[in-house]
């Protein structure tokens, strides 16, 4: 797959949807074949390995007081095009549901560049910093949402640290939203993971982000979840949380399952 996708880039060289398309593809091709970031919202400054390719086939679903939200499936495609820099593209199937009615179809398409600026390490210490743009591309069918079909982009800066058992990270970001009625806002997150054995890392994160209309109210919530590794190439990630503010319009229940492959 790796030999196909240089030869798709050297095609399409400099275009967006070269990038898209090879990693779609190898997503599809990853069928068959733990770091930090997912299963939570806060990510983290680590790319993925150069000309190494990371995948979560995931299935997300939010419980609201009148209504829910479901990715099914949720794909989280990620490679290593250079050394400290990871391409992203995250396509996804989404199911909006009230008491009376029931919405489905193509969401939003998210796509990124993580770029690591800085890697301290001593011993079994590490510290790096890093940025990740990500930019919400307006594939969204309207059925689901008036937010849908509109680009949304998010500014981060994340950092984490890694020591012995322990790995730290977090950051703030700043979200640009158009539209009547909205406003930009500002994210902030912090997550903690633990290796409790050589298979089994656990953790917790709390986020909060401030209003993002005109209208609204900031919210804020956790979750707890962790990463299962199955194998060489496979983990099991996976987490639960909830909204502690607004709770009955944002989050009374979340989950998040996903079959991360590496290549």
């Amino acid at each position: 797959m790796a030999l196909n996708c240089r030869a798709m880039f050297s095609l399409r060289r400099g275009t967006a949807s070269g990038v898209v398309v090879c990693l779609m593809t190898a997503a599809l091709a990853l069928a068959n074949s733990a770091r930090a970031g997912p299963p939570f919202v806060t990510d983290d400054p680590e790319p993925v390995e150069f000309k190494h390719w990371e995948v979560n086939y995931g299935v997300t679903k939010t419980w609201r007081s009148q209504s829910a939200s479901v990715g099914l499936p949720s794909v989280d495609i990620n490679y290593g095009v250079a050394p400290d820099v990871q391409l992203h593209v995250q396509p996804r199937y989404s199911i909006e549901s009230t008491t009376t009615t029931k919405a489905r179809g193509i969401d939003d398409t998210e796509i990124g560049v993580k770029y690591r600026f800085f890697n301290w390490e001593q011993g079994d210490t590490s510290v790096m910093l890093g940025i990740y743009p990500l930019f919400q591309i307006g594939t969204g069918d309207k059925t689901l949402g008036q937010d849908r079909g509109r680009g949304k982009t998010f500014l981060p800066l994340w950092i984490q640290r890694n020591s012995q058992k322990w790995t730290l990270y977090g950051g703030t970001g700043y979200r640009i939203n158009p539209g009547a009625g909205n406003k930009n806002s500002v994210y902030a997150g912090a997550t903690a993971l633990y290796q409790m054995t050589g298979s089994l890392h656990l953790g917790a994160e709390v986020f909060h982000e401030s209003p993002d209309a005109i209208d609204s109210k900031g919210t804020a919530g956790f979750n707890l979840g962790g990463i299962y590794n199955l194998g060489k190439d496979y983990n099991v990630l996976f987490s639960v949380g909830k909204g502690v503010t607004n709770v009955a319009s944002t989050n009374q229940l979340s989950v998040y399952v996903a079959l991360q492959v590496l290549r």
